[in-house]
């Protein structure tokens, strides 16, 4: 597992939101208020990538401030990211000027300027409870961020988009490292915390319309990292192919294998594909609501109906045929049922 976690759950009721409060303080300098601290609800997971920190946080309703106090107090020089995926978060600047975001939204602030933040949730539970709010923070030192600070001064306290382009990169990608956590290791954060700054440093070129200051390496990583977003959303396509890859990027075909295979060494574009469409459907030969689905159906939902191209595939991917696959999943899954019922 990567990263620590905080449960409220796992907390006295009465010591809940002022050990959840001292949490954020650490991180991010904030005091933080709630009217919903008698009852309040929290979880948060911090992981610690290096230089950058990711943390991912669901809670009650509450209010951050930063003071001129806690900024003295703190002598970070560290840019503030923060993505939300539930609820709506407001920044109101001590120097004047507010922001709003909701779902897929992201506010940038620095760790030297004060500001206060309401994080609201958007409706309430069925139960009458206040509902949830839910996002994930990235703090990355100034000093490695490849842009010039004067220029990323612009994007403070504005709402931006995580939906197009670079920024729904970030977004998959921080989200998904949270749901991979309990099978990371700490090893994995050096190099995880690498590509977030990649990441970020891609969202703000983009968002600032300077791209082409980014290192190559830079440029690099995201370019890869959009090429196999791009195939893993095309797989049911029978005709995506390398061409149709590189075509849809606006790069050539030779470029599309380099930058691939530096970041996939020893493995070819067209392998990944079928790697990945070969995946999909051995876990639904694995599942059991699938079951009466004609194999070849399956096949072809993820971009392979030539039943022969195939089995012959599959096959040598997996040591079965797909219908032997299928029977063996099928026996181990009753044998589970079985031993459960003893």
């Amino acid at each position: 597992m990567i990263g620590s976690v905080f449960r409220s759950e796992d907390v006295p009721a009465g010591e809940r939101f002022d050990r959840w409060r001292e949490l954020i303080d650490q991180s991010r300098a904030n005091d933080a208020s709630s009217p919903h601290a008698a009852d309040f609800r929290a979880e948060l997971r911090v992981m610690e990538l290096g230089p950058v920190t990711v943390w991912r946080t669901v809670f009650s309703p509450a209010t951050f401030r930063r003071t001129r106090r806690r900024i003295r107090r703190n002598d970070a020089e560290l840019y503030h990211l923060s993505l939300l995926t539930e609820g709506t978060l407001t920044l109101v600047h001590e120097r004047g000027g507010t922001a709003t975001i909701g779902a897929g939204g992201v506010l940038v602030d620095a760790s030297r300027q004060a500001c206060t933040s309401h994080a609201y949730a958007s409706a309430a539970t069925a139960e009458g409870r206040p509902g949830m709010v839910a996002g994930v923070g990235v703090d990355l030192p100034k000093n490695l961020l490849p842009l010039p600070p004067r220029q990323v001064e612009r994007l403070l306290g504005h709402g931006l988009s995580a939906r197009p382009g670079p920024g729904a990169l970030l977004a998959d990608f921080l989200t998904g490292m949270d749901r991979q956590a309990e099978a990371l290791r700490p090893a994995d954060g050096p190099r995880l915390g690498t590509v977030t700054l990649d990441l970020v440093s891609a969202f703000f070129a983009h968002a600032l319309d300077t791209e082409a200051a980014l290192p190559a390496e830079t440029r690099y990583e995201v370019l890869g990292r959009r090429i196999r977003t791009f195939i893993e959303q095309h797989l049911p396509d029978p005709e995506l192919t390398p061409s149709t890859v590189a075509a849809a990027h606006h790069i050539s075909l030779s470029h599309l294998h380099r930058v691939f295979g530096e970041q996939n060494p020893g493995e070819t574009v067209a392998a990944w594909i079928r790697t990945q469409r070969l995946e999909r459907i051995r876990a639904d030969l694995a599942d059991p609501a699938l079951r009466d689905l004609p194999i070849h159906a399956l096949a072809t939902r993820w971009g392979m109906p030539r039943a022969s191209h195939f089995t012959r595939a599959f096959r040598a991917a997996y040591g079965l045929s797909p219908r032997d696959y299928r029977g063996t999943a099928c026996r181990s899954e009753q044998a589970g049922k079985g031993s459960e019922t003893k």
